[in-house]
């Protein structure tokens, strides 16, 4: 998102506070490929070059558990407060009427998204940052799932996953593009033992990432810089890896967005991301599928919703070299949308239900009417419900998927 953080589900998801989950420990000494296909047994490759993998998620290395806490805003008066970001209190209304005005349903159209990308996605972020926190933790993005598995589990292994995918270790120099406040960021350079530098346009966002950092332990190893990932402010060939979690697809332009990432990664390094996009079965002609990707676009600040194909067409215009990819959507045993689905009553997910909904929507309006939260805060979260309903009826529909991934690699010589 032009360095800001992706994950859209916003219907409201019950904050966690601690949890347990399996991490790999890859011993430092084996120069060796160490990802598996899905739900196998280990499968290990001769190494080809530092990033090519085999795709897959079953890791099976030595296993442990360890405990680690989520630092979010999951206090309704702190998050309520927090409405708006570095928008002033009393703009917070006016901003939400400005941005919404950029969307279909209110006037605007694609070519004015994107030609102000930048403007409409910081907007969006410092709109709704402060819900997505309290409702989803410090990673924005969705996972692919298995059953017995916790959303938690799923997101952190969805992120140990694209650290394996690009063979991270000790003394390599990442990029995270629109790493939002930080949680994946965080979490791979506690996994790969790396250094990573995040991006992002987002002032509120890096202020909070900067803080998450400090009480993290890490703000040596986790460096946040403001940019726009169209025009980034780092040299030629500077990154060993790059990758993103659902954020270029804030971009005006795929294959410009593409192609000053392709400029900043060091030649045979990797570049992987998970992408948002609509699926072969996204029908243009379809009126309840145009108002789907019409709603999502609005809930979640895009300029546009981009096919599989063109997403994969841009990574090749841009220069980079295919690895791998597919839509991991197809992986998951437990819908991916699951989260957002207010027809599955839930006493861990109990924000997302219909009665947790009310009840959130409830407080909103009651702290909005009594001044401790900015007006237009009820507007904001509405738009974050019928984004929630959007998303899961686009699952249902098998018209979108959030975790369209890819691996590629930027070629060792232009020829």
């Amino acid at each position: 998102m032009h360095g800001v953080g992706r994950m859209r589900p916003l219907s409201l998801y019950t904050s966690i506070i601690t949890y347990k989950s399996l991490h790999v420990q890859t011993p430092a000494s084996l120069p060796i490929n160490r990802a598996c296909k899905p739900r196998s047994s280990l499968h290990v490759a001769s190494p080809r070059s530092s990033c090519s993998l085999i795709p897959g998620d079953n890791i099976c290395f030595a296993l442990f558990e360890s405990g680690d806490t989520v630092m979010s805003n999951s206090r309704p008066l702190s998050f309520v407060t927090n409405v708006g970001g570095r928008i002033q209190k009393e703009e917070v209304k006016s901003a939400m009427e400005q941005y919404e005005k950029f969307h279909d349903c209110y006037g605007g159209n694609e070519e004015t998204r994107k030609a102000n990308a930048a403007d409409l996605s910081k907007k969006y972020y410092d709109l709704v940052t402060s819900f997505y926190e309290y409702g989803w933790g410090d990673s924005f993005h969705f996972a692919n799932r298995y059953k017995g598995e916790t959303l938690r589990e799923s997101i952190k292994r969805y992120e140990h996953f694209l650290a394996l995918q690009l063979g991270l270790k000790r003394g390599m120099k990442v990029l995270d593009v629109g790493c939002g406040i930080g949680g994946p960021l965080r979490e791979i350079a506690r996994f790969s033992l790396t250094s990573i530098t995040g991006l992002n346009n987002n002032e509120y966002q890096l202020s909070r990432g900067k803080e998450l950092n400090r009480l993290a332990g890490l703000s040596e190893s986790c460096k946040l810089v403001e940019g726009n990932f169209m025009n980034m402010p780092f040299p030629d060939n500077t990154f060993d890896a790059i990758y993103e979690l659902e954020a270029t697809c804030h971009a005006s332009d795929m294959v410009a967005c593409y192609k000053e990432i392709c400029r900043v990664l060091k030649p045979g390094q990797c570049f992987a991301g998970y992408e948002w996009c609509l699926t072969d079965h996204f029908d243009s002609k379809n009126e309840k599928h145009k108002k789907i990707k019409a709603d999502i676009e609005l809930g979640s600040g895009l300029p546009e919703i981009r096919t599989t194909s063109q997403c994969l067409e841009a990574l090749k215009l841009a220069g980079f070299e295919v690895v791998w990819e597919g839509d991991r959507r197809l992986d998951s045993e437990v819908p991916w949308y699951l989260p957002l689905d207010t027809s599955k009553f839930s006493i861990s997910n109990f924000r997302s239900t219909a009665i947790g909904r009310c009840i959130t929507r409830s407080m909103v309006s009651m702290l909005e009417f009594v001044g401790l939260a900015p007006a237009g805060s009820s507007k904001v979260h509405s738009i974050l419900e019928k984004d929630a309903d959007a998303l899961v009826e686009s699952g249902r529909e098998e018209i979108f998927t959030p975790m369209y991934f890819f691996l590629v690699r930027k070629p060792l010589s232009k020829s």
